[in-house]
Formats: C-alpha cells, structure tokens, sequence
C-alpha cells in the first residue's frame, strides 16, 4: 500500500519512522522551511528532516489546498496519513487517495477538537487522555473514528513528556489502522456531537499566573505549559518565570500572590486561591534556571511581596 505522509513537528516523526517500516511511504509534504535567528537562515521542520534521512520525496506547499492538488494526484497514493500537519485540506484533496485520509490526533474525540490537546488536558486538569485514529473530513476534527487508546495522565507529568508518550503510542496505532483497512476491516465510527469540545491554539499568555486560582489549578498550569509557552509571574516589573512548584501543605493563606515564606530552610511558598504553592524551580528575567535553594542563595524575593504585578503596575506604584 502506498502511502503519502503529512506532517510538521517531532510529535509526527514516530509516525513516519513506523509506517515506513511497514508500507512504501512515496512522498511526504510538511510545512516551509521556516527563518530562524537574527540570520535569517531556513530551517528544516523535524518531519522533514527525517525524511530526507530515510530517503523520501519531499514537497512543501505555502497553501496546499492551491498549490497541492495535481501533486498530490500524481503520487498514486493508496491513503494519505496527517499528523499535526498545519494546513486544513480542501475536499478536493481528502477525495484523492482510494482510503481517503486517515488522521492522528493526540485526544479522545470528541473532546479536545482542535490545536493543543496535550497542554490543554493537563492545564484542564484531566486525569486521562489517549490518542485517536481517525478519517478526514471536512470539518475539523470531526471526522469517523477508527481507532482510540486511553492512557492515564502522571501526577507530576508535564507537557513535553505527555507530548512524547502520546506520540510512541500514535505511531503504534497508526500501524495497526492501516493494517485494518489494508484487510478491509477497517469499521468506523462516527462522534457524538453532544460529548465534542474544542481547544485553541495554545499563546505566550497563557502562561501568565492567576495566583486567585487554586493551587492545584497552577501546579497543572506549569506542568501544561512546560516546555511552551512556559508559565511566568512578575516580580519587581521583571518576568520571573516558574518551571516547577508544588502544593504546599503549610495551611498558610494570604493575598493572592503573597510571598508567605522566601528562605532556605522553608523555601519559596507563595499565596493562590484557597491554599499556596511552593516554588521548586525558577528563573529571574536575564539569569538561569535555577532551583529555589539556589535562588535564594545569591538572591532575595522579599517575603509580603505580591507576584504578579507587571511593569505598569509597578511604575505606577512608584508614582
């Protein structure tokens, strides 16, 4: 069975690496090089450069529903395979292989359509989440399942190392789709509309600490943003950017944001919703990233400070 593969980020890589070991992949199309650095120089999406390691052609559309259609025809291609592609596809295209396309997606849709399902099942608080292979249509999303695995989410899991999981088993289940649809025991199943939710595209602001909300609402913040976009506060009107807290179970509770504890025998332990958290790791804009013992012992967070306030706030407090 010949297989064009669509893909971008290393979240699709397991997958390409898998098909090809079974199925003749002619073709893989991924997003443009894309500028990096203050030189300007094109960079190679992860996708891309695997294939090039294993050998296969290449294409890279700028809009692939105007410049993608007699390409893509001409690959003879039996199924198309996406996986975190970028692009949305015009009928057009899903019409062109026999098998249609198939779609590797990291939720257990319905729930979680859309960009950033990963981030936003730990930031959500979820306790599982999975993977979901299913057929392309033209929604997004919203198309039949064909293959679903649930996995339970780590209590100290973040982001990145979700993300890594979730790919190991979408390359898994990839395989074994093909292979029921090879054998023509493929059965698809369509969604409930009633249970589907949605998820954006995940910003730099997201990461931005409510310390009103409950500790255990911020710990899943900075697990679900790490390592993007990453979850920060402010502190004198600097960026102090938190990599790793805990719930504290001092009992102690002020004002949001509240510096309760800054020292090295207690550590960092600051006010949230209902309860606090204690800072394990973190860095002050312009410095490294350091745990909060090493913090403390060339630095000083003044206990009674408020995280949060931002350059503005703190300029107009100086007023």
């Amino acid at each position: 069975m010949k297989v064009v593969f669509l893909g971008t980020p290393d979240f699709a890589v397991g997958a390409l690496d898998k098909i090809n070991e079974v199925y003749d992949v002619v073709a893989v199309v991924t997003q443009p090089d894309k500028p990096k650095g203050r030189s300007g120089k094109p960079t190679f999406s992860a996708v891309k450069e695997e294939a090039l390691k294993l050998n296969i052609p290449v294409y890279q559309f700028v809009k692939i529903r105007k410049e993608g259609v007699e390409p893509l025809k001409a690959l003879n291609a039996d199924v198309f395979v996406t996986c975190a592609y970028g692009q949305i596809l015009s009928q057009e295209i899903i019409d062109i292989p026999k098998y249609g396309i198939i779609n590797i997606h990291a939720s257990l849709l319905p729930k979680y359509r859309g960009a950033a399902p990963i981030q936003w099942s730990i930031i959500n608080g979820d306790e599982y989440t999975g993977v979901t292979i299913m057929r392309t249509d033209a929604g997004v999303d919203t198309g039949d399942i064909l293959l679903s695995e649930k996995i339970k989410i780590g209590e100290r899991e973040t982001a990145g190392e979700l993300f890594d999981r979730l790919s190991s088993l979408g390359a898994e289940l990839i395989v074994k789709a093909l292979k029921l649809i090879e054998s023509g025991c493929a059965v698809f199943v369509k969604q409930d509309e009633a249970l589907a939710t949605h998820v954006r595209m995940l910003t730099k602001e997201d990461g931005l600490i409510d310390w009103s909300k409950s500790p255990k609402q911020i710990f899943d913040l900075v697990r679900g943003t790490t390592p993007w976009p990453g979850a920060y506060t402010y502190y004198n009107g600097k960026i102090l950017k938190i990599h790793a807290v805990e719930i504290s179970q001092s009992g102690e509770v002020g004002q949001a944001g509240e510096v309760l504890s800054s020292d090295k025998k207690d550590g960092i332990v600051v006010s949230a919703g209902g309860g606090a958290v204690r800072i394990t790791e973190l860095q002050i804009e312009g410095a490294k990233r350091m745990s909060a013992h090493d913090f403390l012992l060339g630095r000083t967070l003044e206990k009674g400070a408020i995280l949060g306030k931002t350059e503005a706030d703190t300029a107009e407090n100086d007023k």
